[in-house]
């Protein structure tokens, strides 16, 4: 691998994010042979990139997206369908699962009879107004102690106000299609799951019990990716799912998940160029051509902590490895093993960097972000 990288490096320039759809793949067959029963939507939000959804809609995956432009990333691919199966193919392929949309989102998607979530009275008043042809799932606040990012804390009902929310929808004439929530992202505390399928089995039944036909079941991400060894295994995590979805659920019912870091996360390398060093305090500092505004902006948004390998070999210190602009927050980390030896014009690569980097990187200080190189990339589009 380390070859590959630098011949790409030498033929396309730093910071250079290689992207392996081989990778992409390899994850998407994973999920769908442990999870059968569960058909994945992709977060297009981890990594937006459009050979990424070229690539998954391939495979077969549908998707989960958070926008207008989002979703017309992926309507792209399904408008030729014939008029009377669009609908239905829509639902099978999308869900606008951002629980609060724009006004003008839910105008835009009117026509195409969307499948969207909600989480409070207000926004079925907007959906009622706007969006009249949506098919509805009600997301549910679940607990997510331990992961990565938390949701709870912004999105879903709480379950002692869901029946009503559920009522409200139908008195409208608005159509509850299903129940969804979010255990947080990167979340390694299984019993975050279990407790949300308990939580959401329990309203799921009293709907049905009250007359309201509810068929799908969302479990939304958060789906443990192998960052370093202390990750739960997502095999020990799988066993537990299906577990809880026979026992819970009935067999009548959809269920599907949205996973983003899982699909993408280890899916992609950045090199990055050591443009300057300096001994501060006693620590070496490796100053590179990408930082936090840029494909390192996780470290910021998605608490994730960065890796760093060198290419070249020397004796390890702890090193920091900070972005190249001008503000004194663009520290990437302050403490990781390094060869102290390193120079102006050596290279550094980072791994497992796929989800929520190049997503919300910016121009910061008018540096541009890396430049994005495909593997393996075969699709028909």
């Amino acid at each position: 691998m380390k070859e590959e990288l630098l011949q790409l490096s030498a033929q396309h320039g730093t910071p250079l994010f290689v992207l392996d759809h081989n990778k992409i793949r390899e994850n998407y067959r994973t999920f769908k042979k442990h999870l059968p029963r569960v058909q994945c939507y992709y977060a297009v939000k981890a990594n937006p990139i459009q050979q990424i959804i070229e690539t998954l809609f391939s495979e077969g995956s549908s998707f989960d997206v958070a926008s207008y432009n989002e979703f017309m990333q992926v309507y792209q691919y399904i408008r030729h369908f014939e008029r009377k199966e669009k609908k239905y193919f829509v639902w099978d392929k999308l869900i606008f699962s951002n629980t609060i949309k724009e006004r003008t989102a839910l105008i835009k998607t009117k026509q195409y009879k969307p499948l969207v979530t909600y989480d409070n009275a207000a926004e079925l008043k907007k959906i009622k107004q706007y969006c009249d042809t949506a098919g509805l799932v009600l997301r549910v606040k679940v607990p997510d102690t331990g992961s990565q990012v938390e949701m709870s804390s912004k999105f879903g009902v709480e379950p002692g106000e869901a029946q009503n929310l559920i009522q409200e929808a139908f008195d409208m004439g608005l159509r509850v299609e299903g129940i969804s929530f979010h255990v947080g992202s990167q979340c390694i505390n299984f019993d975050n799951y279990t407790a949300a399928l308990a939580i959401t089995s329990e309203i799921f039944h009293e709907a049905r019990r009250k007359g309201f036909s509810l068929n799908l079941l969302d479990i939304g991400g958060g789906f443990p990716v192998p960052y370093d060894s202390q990750v739960p295994q997502f095999e020990k995590l799988v066993h537990i799912l299906n577990y809880e979805f026979e026992r819970l659920f009935p067999n009548d019912i959809e269920i599907l998940a949205e996973p983003g870091r899982f699909i993408v996360a280890t899916a992609a390398t950045l090199v990055t160029e050591i443009i300057g060093k300096a001994r501060r305090e006693g620590k070496m500092f490796y100053h590179i051509n990408d930082g936090v505004y840029h494909t390192f902006s996780g470290v910021v948004y998605d608490h994730w902590i960065p890796n760093f390998s060198a290419f070249k070999q020397g004796d390890l210190e702890i090193c920091a490895v900070v972005g190249p602009t001008c503000d004194s927050f663009d520290k990437i980390i302050l403490a990781v093993e390094l060869p102290g030896n390193l120079e102006v014009g050596d290279y550094l690569y980072t791994e497992n960097i796929g989800a929520y980097s190049t997503a919300s990187t910016t121009k910061f200080n008018g540096f541009d972000g890396a430049k994005i190189v495909h593997t393996n990339l075969t699709t028909s589009f």
